[in-house]
């Protein structure tokens, strides 16, 4: 299929892209049109086409971002990270509608045929077909054409802005900015009852914004804001005024304070800088409210995702129920979007149509519509994302857990008696792209990058040279050939995915964590013990440079030895997919695991029993374990030390590991720096990278026959026991017999 992409130069180009796939819960939906956001677009391409220092300047956070990965990484893999983030391509559009082509089995709405109007920066492009969750899409009334259902989404972002206003009929509200968003509040306030002045800076807007029911327009420059106003309301100030302008200065917002009236309140909308005066907040105490997207529901991973409602009881208007009041209004007539309509063009001409948009069209047009025609028809079999499995095993006690004989039964893997055909990757985030495929490039054959975002997965095919490229990754099992999967995927996807590759004979490489429970863990080694394939975990660390030279320094020490490991991760935003337990696994197993896997090994003995503690208790918006402290007993009578904190300062080293022996202390700094103390000297040696270019290689190596499989699954498998015993100690406040 095509899609429009946008470059962080500010390039456009439309691109053939493989076909998405519904996600679970969700549809596949044939475009028939889409509309261009104007404002919000047209901000998107002047910011990608901002020098380096110019997006420093508008961005401080990621800049902060980039320092603390230099100071960890290095500045080498910092830059990276950066460049691989910016050449990446990022799609356009967010406000769609079409016909449904296919319908994920956990979805009863809708049915194939149904036309819908969608949704969702995430998912509803500017392509031909779009892959959306159930709550991103609302069918369409009979009496509603495509075209106009296309505006739902744009709609629906004016609709929840008038439902933060709370108009009573009758107010006098001030519209300040008549751009698309600006010309649906409008309409929508006079839809509810209130008289409406229009305000803009383009002469054009005036027979817009009178056509969608402003009472009173006033162009800026052209005539005097405060005496309209004064004018209009007999002295009093308007009641209300929203703000819809994209403006970099203050000038719209100090215009609206200035003609409210006492007590008067202000919804904002557009993105515009909002500095209140105190002459005119404090004076008047001004109520000023802001309106976040669809409406609720929206940037709710459970809610867009997972499917999970909101009761009508508890909230009447989600993102979806605007949806439908929306459509309900276009039905009715009282949403008059011919009017709004400037232009409406077939796809095949949206590059032109951008590059009119980027320039004095800007002023002169609205509602821009894209018409995708008789787009092709999807002819190759329905495919559907992988989900993790549903069914929760019970997790048994350290106590209860020995070990089976499935895993004896698995021997250590050699050498292979001949190289792999190829290498399939199932995931091409940023880490994947980063840390992992540039060490797989020109060392064994690439075939099939797999990934749910089809122009993230396109660039990942051409630059790093696969053959193919895909947006499910059921098609690359069922190929009966010698080959290796690498598994990125978010941490809920890991074991069902493993079980799939190993169940198709492959060799995998899995990201850590292995997987999220004890049942799952069972399941790999059932599927592990009747495969002729092998597992390895992506416990890096373990192969880094300074990690290698400090186990071989250890080796010569005689008798057990402690290690005290201090990771100050940083406090987990809220927003962050690792937040959400369900994909995550939380941060002990998601992360603390690499550490966990350290000890293991550097002190090469089988742990016994662990204790820990979380330091602040699981509350709040982070309903789990943030900050943990952990002590892990081993059978050779060493000790491992862990401090995994959210909390410090940013200018504390994030990883610090130190190791006390007989007559010896050594201490590795960020995996950079390896100090070792011993017969009163010091020596340091400087090191790079946290071992992700080792272990690649050592695994590209065994693929290729080349050498033997540089992580044995049973050393995994105890790192992975390991974790869940921590996690199991934090649960029941106990230590925790860690098993075989």
């Amino acid at each position: 299929m095509k899609q429009i992409a946008q470059y962080q130069d500010g390039r456009l180009e439309l691109q053939d892209v493989p076909l998405p796939t519904a996600p679970p819960g969700g549809i596949l939906v044939r475009l028939t049109h889409s509309v261009i956001s104007v404002g919000t677009e047209k901000m998107k391409v002047e910011q990608a086409r901002m020098n380096l220092l110019q997006k420093a300047r508008a961005r401080p956070d990621q800049v902060r971002k980039v320092l603390d990965t230099a100071r960890t990484l290095g500045w080498r893999a910092a830059l990276e990270k950066v460049r691989n983030r910016l050449e990446i391509p990022s799609p356009l559009g967010y406000s769609a509608a079409g016909v449904v082509e296919a319908v994920d089995p956990a979805n009863t709405r809708f049915r194939v045929g149904d036309r819908v109007a969608i949704g969702g920066a995430e998912c509803a492009f500017h392509a031909e077909y779009a892959a959306v969750p159930d709550m991103l899409a609302a069918r369409v009334p009979d009496e509603v054409e495509n075209w106009q259902a296309a505006y739902a989404t744009i709609a629906s972002i004016s609709l929840q802005a008038v439902r933060q206003l709370q108009p009573t009929l009758g107010e006098r509200v001030l519209v300040v900015g008549q751009g698309l968003v600006g010309l649906l509040v409008t309409a929508f306030l006079r839809a509810s009852g209130a008289r409406v002045m229009a305000l803009d800076v383009a002469p054009a807007r005036r027979g817009l914004a009178q056509a969608m029911g402003a009472e009173k327009v006033v162009i800026a420059g052209q005539q005097d804001l405060r005496q309209e106003v004064r004018s209009w309301t007999e002295g009093y100030g308007v009641d209300a005024a929203v703000l819809a302008a994209s403006a970099t200065t203050n000038a719209p917002t100090e215009q609206a304070l200035e003609v409210l009236r006492d007590r008067g309140r202000v919804v904002v909308v557009g993105k515009t800088k909002v500095d209140l005066p105190w002459e005119y907040a404090f004076g008047k105490e001004i109520e000023v409210r802001f309106s976040r997207s669809y409406g609720p529901g929206r940037y709710d991973a459970a809610y867009e995702w997972a499917g999970a409602d909101y009761p009508i009881g508890y909230v009447r208007w989600t993102e979806q129920r605007n949806f439908e009041a929306c459509l309900q209004l276009m039905k009715t007539g009282d949403l008059n979007i011919t009017a709004l309509t400037t232009r409406r063009a077939p796809f095949s001409q949206a590059l032109q149509v951008y590059q009119h948009l980027m320039g004095e069209g800007a002023a002169t047009e609205a509602g821009v519509i894209l018409e995708y025609g008789d787009a092709p028809r999807n002819t190759t079999p329905r495919l559907t994302l992988v989900q993790a499995d549903a069914r929760q095993a019970a997790h048994p006690t350290s106590a209860d857990t020995t070990q089976s004989p499935i895993i004896r039964h698995v021997a250590q893997l050699g050498q292979l008696d001949g190289p792999v055909s190829r290498v399939d990757v199932i995931g091409a985030g940023n880490f994947a792209r980063t840390m992992l495929l540039p060490h797989l490039k020109d060392r064994v054959p690439l075939g099939t990058v797999v990934n749910n975002t089809a122009l993230s997965a396109n660039h990942v095919r051409n630059k790093f040279g696969f053959a193919r490229v895909a947006t499910s990754y059921e098609r690359i099992l069922s190929d009966e050939v010698k080959a290796a999967v690498l598994i990125a995927t978010r941490h809920n996807l890991h074991a069902s995915l493993v079980v799939a590759a190993l169940a198709a004979n492959r060799h995998v490489f899995v990201e850590k964590p292995l997987c999220l429970t004890r049942g799952e863990l069972t399941e790999i080694e059932a599927t592990l013990a009747g495969s002729s394939g092998s597992v390895q975990v992506g416990f890096n660390r373990r192969f880094s440079g300074a990690a290698t030279e400090l186990r071989k320094i250890l080796r010569e020490t005689p008798g057990p030895k402690t290690a005290s490991f201090r990771v100050m991760a940083g406090a987990l935003e809220p927003t962050s997919w690792f937040a959400n337990y369900a994909e995550s696994g939380g941060r002990v197993l998601g992360e603390a695991c690499h550490f966990f896997d350290f000890f293991c090994f550097l002190f090469e003995s089988q742990p016994v029993r662990v204790s820990a503690q979380t330091v602040w208790p699981p509350a709040g918006r982070l309903p789990f374990p943030d900050s943990v402290t952990a002590q892990v007993e081993f059978a050779d009578g060493s000790c491992g030390q862990l401090v995994y904190s959210a909390e410090g300062d940013s200018s504390w080293p994030k990883e610090i590991c130190t190791v006390f022996g007989a007559g010896i202390t050594a201490e590795i700094h960020n995996f950079q720096k390896l100090v070792v103390h011993r017969q009163r000297r010091r020596v340091s040696k400087d090191f790079e990278g946290k071992g992700h270019a080792q272990q690649m290689a050592a695994w590209t190596a065994f693929l290729r026959g080349a050498g033997p499989h540089p992580l044995p699954f049973e050393e995994a498998r105890r790192s992975t026991l390991l974790a869940f015993a921590a996690v199991e100690a934090i649960q029941q406040g106990r230590t925790i017999d860690v098993g075989a």
